[in-house]
């Protein structure tokens, strides 16, 4: 994939190019990043290539925290108990 693709805005790319940028900041661009991914692009697909581009030269950096974070497993749905768990 190219990183164009996975990346359209650019906006990966510029928070790693933020001094200081914190943890918070990073979520919030990558919240962003996410919602503006066009429905085409595979979001695993696209967040391994960016952190195969980013990653190496920055493994401290908050961005790739949340981009690891971003492919972590999601867990798995549960029905909730109770009467909300009844509520259709």
């Amino acid at each position: 994939m190219r990183i164009e693709l996975a990346d359209p805005r650019g906006l990966i790319r510029e928070a790693y190019r933020i001094e200081g940028i914190g943890p918070s900041e990073c979520r919030s661009i990558f919240l962003d990043w996410a919602l503006g991914l066009p429905e085409t692009v595979d979001t695993s697909r696209a967040l391994r290539r960016l952190l195969a581009e980013y990653g190496p030269d920055a493994p401290d950096h908050p961005m790739t925290a949340v981009l690891r974070a971003g492919l972590a497993e999601e867990p798995s749905a549960r029905r909730r108990g109770g009467p909300r768990g009844r509520r259709s």
